[in-house]
């Protein structure tokens, strides 16, 4: 009988765990190395040095870990989740009022949800834990790797030799997946044996974390009223160049960011006594919510980061290596799917594993067994992947890049919110064509990024020729113009503010 395929995952994060999940549940003996303590640990740090605590969790991601074989994992996470319809977009008038602006998700009412990021992660390895065939080691750093021979070296952080070096293992593997992050080191050690085309860009914006805390004497028992503000929306404080964001946490805080260009963080750094006009100016009502103090401390303790965007392909080196999430193809945050796409990620490749085993499996006792062996299978699997997943990558990464210049900006104008209308009147009336908004294919469905991005630019053809064409209509267009106005006047918005 045949040993089992050793396969090995470099990262224990979310990513990493849901794919050392896929690997054990398909037999694989499974070795997880992870550079920081117990990520179930609380104190652990995140490698982004933030304690951020949520994340927003879309069907892509939904649909992956319900393809995990373990429903207990997504009914548990889904149960703390807290579902968000909508952007709330927060402003001043001319005249010094402050509004809130709700803008829908999706015309059919479906959410894209707030998770604890900690808790999924700690429900994946704790069951990951409870498998046979799986181990878990933290506190080890990858040094080396040799794709050829399957084989890599490791630190171990938390153990010492007499000349007080970090003690070195050496393992072998068959199969090596690393989900390491932005600045992974599986991806640097792939580079040394597979030709990947590599492209890193920084945008012209940090960020930094705040956070709003739960009501102290809530009103009353209700769910909402721990919250300051509302618990169902991801809320929006937009600025032609600034953005301020916040995200529910199922305590009733909320985590906040602030997006700006580096020259203004490094601005405030010198002034720290502008941070409160600077809120106000940028930042109506925030102040209202966190403390001066608070807002102070956040400023000046917590770490000022960049942002990068990574494209590379292939993601693979033959049969023993391939990177997913953050170490593929890391992207900004403005679309909310980052982690999604990386549990995605998870599901794709399986898929495709799972299709080259099969197709070398016998039907019937009769048939001949293929010789193709569990390495050939996989160097053609990853092969695949690489050729698949690696378009549909790319396009999410111009999409989330995109999608910032339309929160911290966008979101305001009167052309944003008519077009937008449009595009949701088409998807209404015009479903039956396969019409839908760009967000909904992204957010509420698992159809690959690359084929919404075209069928995107087609509709966005279509609706062109029809506006020119309708513009020779007065009638019509004065019929469209009264039926925005009137929704409009229904759902509480406001219009030219």
């Amino acid at each position: 009988m045949d040993r089992p395929q050793k396969l090995v995952v470099i990262g224990a994060g979310p990513v990493g765990a849901l794919a050392a999940l896929y690997g054990a549940q398909r037999g694989y003996e499974v070795e997880i190395y992870e550079l920081r303590p117990d990520l179930r640990d609380k104190k652990s740090i995140p490698l982004n040095f933030t304690k951020s605590i949520n994340l927003a969790l879309s069907e892509r991601g939904i649909h992956a870990l319900r393809q995990a074989g373990r429903p207990e994992i997504l009914e548990d996470v889904m149960r703390g989740a807290i579902p968000m319809r909508g952007r709330m977009i927060h402003g001043q008038t001319s005249s010094g009022d402050l509004f809130d602006d709700a803008q829908d998700y999706d015309i059919f009412g479906r959410t894209i949800f707030a998770a604890d990021r900690n808790e999924l992660n700690s429900k994946l390895l704790d069951k990951l834990l409870g498998l046979p065939n799986v181990k878990v080691f933290f506190n080890h750093k990858l040094t080396g790797v040799d794709f050829k021979a399957c084989k890599a070296w490791l630190e171990v952080k938390d153990q010492f030799l007499a000349n007080g070096r970090h003690k070195e293992i050496e393992i072998d593997f068959d199969f090596m997946i690393g989900a390491d992050g932005a600045h992974s080191a599986t991806r640097y050690h792939i580079m040394k044996f597979a030709r990947v085309d590599y492209q890193q860009e920084f945008i012209d914006t940090m960020w930094c974390e705040f956070r709003m805390e739960a009501v102290e004497k809530p009103a009353n028992d209700a769910f909402e009223s721990k919250f300051r503000i509302s618990p169902y929306h991801l809320h929006i404080w937009p600025g032609r160049d600034f953005m301020f964001i916040a995200i529910p946490n199922e305590d009733g805080s909320f985590t906040c960011t602030l997006f700006m260009p580096q020259k203004h963080f490094t601005d405030l750094e010198a002034n720290p006594a502008k941070l409160t006009s600077f809120f106000d100016t940028h930042f109506p009502g925030v102040r209202n919510h966190i403390p001066d103090e608070a807002l102070y401390r956040s400023f000046k303790e917590n770490p000022h980061l960049p942002l990068i965007s990574i494209k590379c392909k292939p993601y693979h080196f033959g049969s023993s290596g391939v990177i997913l999430g953050d170490a593929a193809h890391a992207m900004v945050p403005f679309y909310g799917q980052g982690m999604n796409a990386g549990f995605e990620d998870v599901r794709i490749l399986f898929s495709i594993l799972d299709k080259h085993a099969e197709l070398d499996e016998p039907n019937s006792p009769t048939d001949v067994v293929s010789v193709s062996s569990p390495a050939a299978q996989r160097a053609q699997a990853l092969a695949e992947y690489s050729a698949v997943r690696a378009p549909d990558a790319h396009s999410i990464n111009d999409l989330a890049i995109n999608n910032y210049i339309e929160m911290r900006s966008s979101v305001l104008s009167r052309t944003y919110r008519l077009r937008k209308w449009l595009e949701e009147f088409m998807s209404v009336h015009f479903s039956s064509f396969g019409w839908q908004t760009k967000y909904s294919r992204v957010t509420f469905s698992s159809e690959r990024y690359s084929q919404i991005v075209a069928q995107n630019n087609h509709q966005s053809m279509m609706l062109m020729r029809c506006v020119m064409g309708l513009a020779a209509s007065p009638l019509v267009i004065s019929g469209l113009v009264l039926a925005y106005r009137c929704r409009r006047a229904l759902s509480g918005g406001f219009l030219g503010r």
